[in-house]
Formats: C-alpha cells, structure tokens, sequence
C-alpha cells in the first residue's frame, strides 16, 4: 500500500494521517487476521505503548477498524471493509483457531439476524466460531 493510499484511506474515515497512523494502517493491511495490541507494541518496538493505544481507538471511534473479544482475553483489531459502519447489520463472524490463536474475520459470513423481546435494543454483535483453520488443519 502506497503512501498515498494510505492517506486517503485514513481521511475517508476524517482521520488526519500521521506518521504513526500511516505505520500502524499498513501493519494492518498487511495482517490476514486479527491483531492484538501486545502483538502490534511488538511490531513496533519503540513506539509509545500509549500512542499506539490511541490510534487503535481513534482507528475504531472512526469505523477504520473494529475489535474482537474472541475470548482469548486479549482484544484483537481488524480492519473494517471500506462500506462498514460497524451497525448490526455489519457484522460478520469471526473464527478463533483453538491451534495457532489467530482470529480471522469471516466477512462472507453475516452475524444471523437476532430476533428480541420487545422493548429490547440490539446495540451490538460478538459472535466468534472456534475450530481449527486451514493452515493448522494440514499440519
């Protein structure tokens, strides 16, 4: 991904690009599953934990990314796709492999539709699917 696109992409979403914001944007792209924020403080071992820790939350305050509770105890980031707005009706499962602990996003596979009692408000969808990936299975 090119300086320029990665410019663009950031101020799609109202976000003013920064250096770090650029770095941390690519290291995303640049993932096929979800990360973790030790995994990225790891990535970039000399950044500010704390810088690092906001640009995660102004990435997802702006919809750029969203998070994951996969139940491993450690929140886990993804980049969202370019017409989400991380409604209900945007989200998508996630799969956590019980081998490698990766979490990937499944986006072709909607969250199923979740039919309350009335007066109840959906605000929000976590639905993770735990097995093993592809790349464990033919291990």
């Amino acid at each position: 991904m090119t300086k320029e696109n990665t410019d663009k992409q950031l101020e799609s979403r109202n976000i003013k690009p920064t250096a770090m914001r650029q770095l941390v944007l690519k290291v995303l792209t640049d993932q096929n599953t979800a990360i973790s924020l030790p995994e990225l403080e790891y990535k970039f071992e000399r950044a500010d934990k704390a810088t690092l820790y906001r640009t995660l939350k102004t990435f997802e305050e702006n919809k750029l990314i969203h998070s994951i509770d996969d139940g491993t105890g450690s929140v886990k980031y993804a980049l969202c796709q370019e017409t989400c707005e991380c409604h209900p009706e945007d989200l998508h499962v996630h799969f956590l492999c019980t081998v490698c602990g990766q979490t990937y996003c499944l986006t072709d596979i909607p969250v199923p539709e979740i039919n309350l009692p009335a007066k109840f408000q959906l605000e929000s969808v976590n639905m993770v699917v735990k097995g093993v990936c592809s790349n464990c299975e033919s291990v």
